[in-house]
């Protein structure tokens, strides 16, 4: 893309903070639209867009005009991401919404670590291929959406939209201490996987020396973890008190964090030195995302929309800073990229052992 465009890779790396910036900040709105006009309609918008726009960056002349079409594909191509959240609260309670959260997060999970899977095998053909696999695929989810799909919000439960409303339910969630905590916690959680995602050029390219057609060496065994995660969070859900399983998953993390700093410090950088660990912090990692994602939802039951787009901008934001400020200055080493995870971790940790969720002496499993 550099040689197309005659710039630097400096330049086409910023694309990727051009994606994630408006993704981060259209986030605080597709929960509020989805609460006024409709869960479905604000589907068909944002994966409409998104066809357009990675037409656009697929014919793109310059890497001004890639910029501008990856910020479109940013803002519009976190709706369905976002409002899935609240429609899995919409149609389910209790255990069951625990599980259907797990599967769902486990599918959000999957799709940024597989992508570079699918984008190195089309990266043969050429990057061109890439944007038209994505209006392809965002064209079929849109018809998917449309045809499947149900309206989760009716019509009497919907809420005027306009800025004041929409600051005013900002305000309401964002006071909430154990909402933000809750969303805080699980971002990092998130954070501390994504940026292998976000270094997986230089980490996978340069520090272990794999093209990237092998990028499936670091990708396909964090899918699996992220499977594995979410496999036991449904198995345990009403099983075990969530204190119980959230503590159980920070331990593990904690353990696998550990592991993967005394790797990088005392081993060579090897594939299966390296990526073990990130697989294994996955398991952990899914198994507390549900939990920690239905019981922030339930905070706020009338602005539900709202609330999941508060979610979904708090693990961009931070998945957002990662790309365009932390990554770059410790790519180097996978020492650099080892304390990252750590330091997210910990920020994580922090967060959610100061929220109710944490303290209960007794937890609900219905």
């Amino acid at each position: 893309m550099g040689a197309d465009f005659s710039t630097s890779d400096v330049h086409i790396q910023q694309s990727l903070t051009f994606y994630l910036l408006p993704y981060a900040l259209m986030t605080l709105w597709h929960g509020a639209i989805s609460d006024s006009i409709g869960r479905i309609a604000t589907i068909q918008w944002g994966l409409g867009i998104f066809v357009l726009a990675s037409i656009g960056c697929a014919f793109a002349p310059n890497v001004e005009t890639l910029w501008f079409f990856r910020a479109l594909q940013g803002a519009s191509g976190g709706a369905g991401n976002t409002v899935a959240r609240a429609m899995v609260r919409d149609l389910f309670e209790g255990v069951q919404a625990q599980r259907v959260m797990a599967t769902v997060q486990m599918l959000f999970g999957i799709a940024p670590a597989v992508a570079p899977i699918i984008g190195g095998l089309l990266l043969g053909i050429h990057w061109q291929a890439i944007f038209i696999f994505l209006a392809i695929y965002a064209g079929l989810s849109l018809w998917a959406a449309v045809k499947y799909l149900p309206e989760t919000m009716p019509a009497e439960k919907r809420l005027k939209l306009s800025v004041p409303n929409v600051l005013a339910s900002y305000k309401t969630i964002f006071s909430d201490t154990e909402y933000t905590k809750l969303c805080l916690s699980s971002g990092a959680n998130f954070a501390g996987f994504f940026v292998y995602v976000l270094a997986s050029p230089v980490f996978l390219g340069k520090l272990l020396g794999l093209n990237p057609q092998q990028y499936g060496y670091l990708f396909v065994p964090t899918v699996c973890g992220m499977v594995l995660g979410s496999y036991l969070a449904k198995k345990v859900a009403g099983q075990y008190a969530n204190k119980t399983v959230v503590k159980s998953a920070y331990l593990w993390m904690t353990a696998m964090v550990l592991l993967n700093l005394a790797i990088c410090q005392f081993l060579p950088a090897q594939p299966i030195y390296n990526i073990l660990p990130i697989a294994l912090f996955n398991i952990g990692m899914a198994l507390a995302m549900p939990i920690l994602s239905i019981a922030a939802l339930d905070r706020h039951a009338k602005i539900r929309g709202t609330a999941a787009s508060g979610q979904a901008f708090v693990q961009m934001f931070l998945s957002t800073v990662s790309a365009g400020l932390i990554v770059p200055l410790v790519w180097a080493t996978p020492l650099g990229l080892a304390f990252v995870m750590a330091a997210y971790l910990i920020f994580g940790w922090l967060m959610v052992t100061n929220t109710q969720l944490w303290k209960a002496q007794s937890v609900s499993s219905s």
